[in-house]
């Protein structure tokens, strides 16, 4: 846990979930350059604040007590849950904050919009494009991010869709833009999501099929080389085991087992709406209408109970934000194993260079290589008992 010191006092920060041997904080100098600014600027915070891509809460537990409404508008669902805790642990009461994720309907009018910029383009356009009409010609709008971020194709997607930019001079490698509304403003529709069809050489079954992608997620325009190679090694004749696609994504992969294995029990899940909102549509739209599937947005498998998989299949990110990181696969190697039954298995596709293998052998005595090329190698391990 960490302290942010603020104008408006100081604050116990954390990621989600909390662990103690984490050294990354939970706000960086680019959200004490923003707070400062709104502070320095005496900026009227009256109205209706929104707060954009709020990474783990910082901007919102620091506004909570000084904004007319604050509505926080993430896609992670780690973030949000992060922002939960930091609100309890400043004492900011229920109700204080409206928390809304990138697939809810944002406000109808909005005085201060603040933007963390996302590390996907394309995740801030498209929601620029649905924030637009809640901007007035009176709105403050202020974006925020690190140098490395914030590119001529950041600007020019807020001048595109929301009006004249500019930016600041950077301070401890953070800038802030700054957006004048212009309401003869027209952008235009948002092109998210996007759909596009799989190529005839697609292994896995999935040849041809239909993918939509929400905006933000990984890889929204083709089949990555990664998941290429996962679903050409995916296991067969799974009969009826409950199989979970852990970190879905689009859900080609769970899609996969569900054209070739029908008797399967299909779980999607990934802490992303907009992932888990793309899985949805991409199972629904190459699937016969009987079909089920459950599709959760969620904290790895902290939702479902211990012993009820067959099969987990994992494509693990090696990102947090810009950090790079092995925690969040580590975290979801974890899970796989205590929702696992006893011989049930989990399938890694990754990376050869991030040593996998030896995570998996801890956890869980032992795992063999399926498959691996030069750059990507998938692993299975079974969990024992």
């Amino acid at each position: 846990m960490n302290r942010l010191t603020t104008s408006w006092g100081e604050f116990e920060l954390t990621r989600f979930p909390e662990d103690p041997r984490e050294t990354l904080r939970a706000w960086d100098a680019s959200d004490e350059y923003l707070l400062r600014h709104l502070h320095e600027s005496d900026q009227d915070l009256s109205g209706t604040v929104a707060v954009v891509g709020d990474r783990w809460g910082a901007l919102t537990t620091v506004l909570a007590g000084a904004a007319g409404r604050l509505v926080q508008i993430t896609d992670s669902h780690l973030g949000r849950e992060a922002t939960r805790a930091n609100l309890a642990r400043a004492g900011a009461g229920d109700g204080a904050v409206a928390l809304l994720t990138t697939q809810d309907a944002p406000p109808e009018r909005i005085d201060v919009l603040l933007v963390r910029v996302p590390k996907s383009l394309a995740l801030l356009e498209d929601q620029l494009h649905r924030l637009a009409p809640a901007v007035h010609e009176g709105t403050v709008i202020v974006g925020t991010g690190m140098v490395k971020e914030i590119h001529t194709s950041t600007l020019r997607l807020f001048e595109r869709i929301l009006g004249p930019t500019r930016t600041s001079l950077a301070v401890k490698k953070a800038r802030l833009v700054h957006t004048t509304p212009d309401p003869a403003l027209h952008p235009g529709a948002s092109p998210w999501p996007y759909r596009y069809e799989l190529p005839a050489d697609a292994p896995g079954g999935v040849a041809g099929r239909s993918v939509t992608n929400h905006a933000g997620v990984f890889c929204a325009d083709r089949l990555d080389i990664g998941t290429r190679f996962f679903l050409r090694h995916l296991p067969r004749d799974l009969g009826r085991a409950r199989v979970v696609d852990l970190g879905c994504g689009n859900g080609v992969v769970g899609l996969s087992v569900a054209l070739r294995e029908p008797d399967a029990d299909l779980v999607f899940t990934d802490e992303s709406y907009q992932a888990v909102a793309s899985a949805r549509e991409t199972f629904e739209a190459n699937t016969a209408p009987g079909r089920k599937a459950e599709f959760l947005v969620g904290d790895g498998l902290a939702d479902l109970p211990a012993g009820s998989a067959d099969l987990v299949l994992n494509n693990p990110p090696f990102h947090s934000h810009q950090a790079t990181t092995d925690r969040t696969a580590r975290r979801m190697f974890a899970d796989a194993r205590r929702v696992l039954r006893p011989g049930g298995e989990l399938w890694v596709v990754g990376n050869r260079h991030l040593g996998h293998h030896v995570t998996l052998r801890r956890l869980f005595g032992g795992c063999e290589t399926v498959a691996g090329d030069p750059k990507f190698v998938v692993l299975r391990a079974v969990k024992r008992r």
